[in-house]
């Protein structure tokens, strides 16, 4: 039975939409692979590994059967990733076995039914919806998303907060030693709703989402939540839990502020990582009349130090951090200047843009 014929980019720009969150080896088998549907002139991919669910659906020519398969998803991908460009491809069904036809190239692939491929309900009528640019979420995921943890028996870290109140859209994430906090203006009315995005999604979305004015429609629903931007559909479960109190983390009286050039503070901070011990990373930052050095030395009794001029005329400060905490945030966020507002050596620092108070990191500080 003839599924289909249409160009190799065609077929594969789709695919790898949906393909990212397929895992390669999997106690379900049926979960390595991708669901093929043709239904008219309509071509639909879909994906799951039972906790998101991507799909993707194009216009194809005429001239096919409509049909329902599953195929290796990763093998598929990586046939027509190696089929020349431009190249014409044919996909035939066959006795359970789907073969891939590209001029004297051939792939005999096994299939499992689509019947058996679990697919996630979406919400029902009981949800929130509102509207935004994939542009102005995916800037907001990258200025927060750094600060999430990995693997946390805090399962509720491993993800980021989605806050919608009234016209704002809040995201934080923490990972318990730092906290990066971002706000945007959407066209809404939101009631005060807080979701907190799986991990595994919010990287599906920073890696597909454009940086361009195209719309993405953001859907919230009881366990769920539903991203919809171009032609894909993405749906994913929500973390179950309760998301720190980020509010009672941000410093709000820190009395010494210094002003940065982010770029400088990068290139030092940089430099001097190549000396910190592998394992605790730390770095020392010691303040004095007009002048920060930065210091790190490693097990190896190597020794980095950095001298940056600054205005700064009060007590001296001494104090340690972790230094990827500081270069996640300066390289996550796009400012000339970024400041640094402090109390101690003992108390968190908190970063933020000249004249923006949507955007807050907190760092919190480590003995060395």
């Amino acid at each position: 039975m003839h599924l289909l014929t249409t160009s190799r980019d065609h077929l594969l720009a789709p695919l790898q939409s949906v393909s990212g969150i397929v895992e390669k080896r999997h106690t379900l088998p049926i979960l390595s692979n991708v669901l093929i549907e043709r239904l008219g002139d309509h071509l639909t991919l879909l994906a799951t590994d039972i906790e998101i669910q991507i799909r993707t659906t194009s216009t194809v020519p005429s001239g096919g059967s409509d049909a329902s398969i599953t195929v290796a998803a990763r093998k598929l991908q990586d046939i027509l990733r190696a089929l020349p460009d431009g190249a014409e491809v044919s996909l035939t069904l066959d006795d359970k076995r789907l073969t891939v036809k590209a001029g004297k190239s051939r792939f005999a692939l096994q299939t499992l039914p689509a019947a058996d491929y679990p697919r996630m309900n979406l919400p029902g009528a009981d949800h929130i919806t509102f509207q935004t640019t994939q542009k102005a979420f995916k800037r907001q995921l990258a200025q927060v998303s750094y600060a999430m943890a990995q693997q946390d028996i805090r399962y509720y870290l491993n993800g980021l907060l989605l806050i919608g109140d009234g016209a704002e859209l809040r995201m934080v994430a923490t990972d318990g030693h730092r906290l990066a906090y971002a706000a945007s203006e959407v066209e809404a009315e939101l009631p005060r709703t807080e979701v907190i995005l799986p991990r595994k999604t919010v990287m599906e979305l920073a890696r597909q989402l454009h940086d361009t004015d195209d719309a993405l429609e953001v859907v919230l629903a009881g366990n769920q939540a539903v991203f919809r931007f171009g032609s894909v559909e993405l749906v994913t479960k929500l973390i179950d839990g309760k998301f720190p109190d980020y509010e009672r983390v941000i410093p709000q009286n820190h009395p010494k502020m210094l002003s940065f050039d982010r770029a400088a503070l990068l290139a030092s901070l940089s430099r001097v990582a190549i000396l910190t011990n592998e394992k605790f990373r730390g770095v020392r930052m010691v303040l004095g009349d007009g002048l920060l050095r930065i210091v790190s030395s490693n097990n190896e009794q190597e020794e980095a130090q950095e001298e940056l001029e600054v205005d700064y005329h009060g007590d001296a400060l001494d104090i340690g951090f972790n230094v990827t905490y500081l270069l996640d945030v300066l390289n996550n966020v796009s400012t000339d200047s970024i400041e640094w507002h402090f109390n101690d050596g003992n108390s968190s620092a908190l970063l933020t843009l000249p004249g923006n108070a949507h955007f807050k990191y907190v760092v919190m500080p480590m003995r060395i």
